[in-house]
């Protein structure tokens, strides 16, 4: 049968469900807290914007905790992120607001959330029947050049930073800006020193080719893609090339395969090109994510967008399991960190789905378990280990 479809036999889809009430099932990225914030429009951080019910089921979001119940998600990073556009003290600044947006979440809601620092405290959380709440930072630029900030944000409960968003930081080149440092710079390399003494997760989506080569060679801890998918299956430059999963592998670490419907779709990757090309012949810059979803709502040169399903996602996951191998991938589904996800993916209630299909494609229940979490967890677990090691509490 076609993955994806309406006629799920009904022996997988028990299976998966049950599965998944059965182990923690992790994802890598949802940018909920800076949904949130868009929400309130003008008024900006000022605004009531936690008045935004979240035990309701939502239509301005793909995520609330009647689909999370729902998807059985069980261990969620939520994304601290700021853009690109914000820089130097700002990019702190906001950063720091939107870990406090975490925050109000657990204390709202603290039958349904639990924040976590360790692995020990989401497994506890699980047990408890409460959403492992930990924190990523996207993006290097929210730390100002500055290692004290860095340590700060670990502090506050951090455990992964990617290196770059979209443009270029002063210390690390983006998949989607032009190359300046050729990967990392001194600098750079000691953050990732740094981030590794602190029990702090490297995270390598968003970045240049360079920079993940890099950062393989400096990391003594496994390293994570929290949201990125496979180059050799959708030609985008946010997905990774096959070397670069084959030496993760070899170090201990996940890619968390994303759903963003550009990065899983070999046709929409392509119609992304002209998207990019339009908006550099009118003056607009891609990297901005605002800038180019209001371009796109106008945008008529591009032909019709191709439709993107979970039979794509499916790909990427079977191809990454392949290079890397089944104790070396994971989920990083993005949800509201894109207008769109694919159809069978559209909010976090459809994770089921997407190993019903697994289960009908030949997976086993082990198979399934690695991916669903336990790759997951065993990655946090390694890094607090090498964290020890280098920084021994006496």
């Amino acid at each position: 049968m076609t993955i994806g479809s309406e006629r799920a036999d009904g022996r997988a889809a028990a299976r998966a469900n049950a599965l998944l009430r059965r182990v923690q099932l992790a994802d890598g990225h949802n940018d909920l807290p800076w949904a949130l914030r868009e929400l309130a429009g003008e008024r900006g951080w000022a605004a009531d914007w936690a008045s935004s019910d979240l035990t309701v089921r939502r239509t301005d979001l793909h995520t609330d905790l009647v689909r999370l119940r729902e998807g059985a998600l069980t261990l969620q990073f939520w994304s601290v992120y700021v853009p690109c556009r914000l820089e130097g003290h700002s990019a702190v600044t906001a950063t720091l607001e939107q870990i406090e947006v975490v925050y109000e979440l657990v204390n709202r809601y603290p039958e349904h959330l639990q924040l976590a620092r360790t692995v020990d405290e989401a497994e506890a959380a699980f047990a408890a029947g409460r959403i492992a709440s930990l924190l990523g930072a996207e993006g290097g630029h929210s730390i100002n050049n500055s290692l004290g900030a860095l340590r700060a944000l670990h502090r506050l409960g951090v455990r992964y930073m990617t290196l770059t968003h979209n443009n270029n930081t002063d210390w690390a080149d983006s998949a989607t800006d032009e190359p300046v440092h050729n990967g990392l710079n001194d600098f750079g390399r000691e953050v990732v020193r740094e981030m590794n003494r602190l029990g702090m997760l490297v995270d390598l989506s968003h970045v240049a080719p360079a920079t993940m080569r890099d950062a393989l060679a400096v990391s003594e801890a496994p390293v994570i893609f929290s949201h990125s998918s496979c180059r050799a299956v959708a030609d985008h430059p946010r997905n990774v090339p096959d070397d670069v999963l084959a030496d993760m592998a070899a170090k201990g670490g996940v890619c968390m395969v994303t759903f963003v419907p550009r990065f899983v779709s070999q046709p929409l990757a392509e119609w992304d090109d002209r998207l990019r090309d339009a908006m550099a012949a009118a003056g607009a810059d891609h990297r901005d994510l605002a800038e180019r979803n209001a371009f796109e709502a106008g945008w008529t040169g591009g032909g019709d967008k191709p439709q993107v399903t979970v039979d794509d996602v499916v790909r990427h996951l079977e191809h990454a399991r392949e290079v890397a191998g089944i104790d070396h991938i994971g989920l990083g589904g993005d949800y509201d960190g894109v207008p769109r996800q694919p159809e069978g993916l559209e909010d976090v209630s459809c994770y089921p789905r997407l190993f019903t299909a697994l289960l009908e494609r030949g997976w086993s229940e082990q198979e399934c378990t690695k991916l669903a979490g336990a790759n997951t967890l065993r990655v946090l677990r390694e890094a607090e280990q090498v964290s020890r090691k280098l920084h021994p509490i006496v």
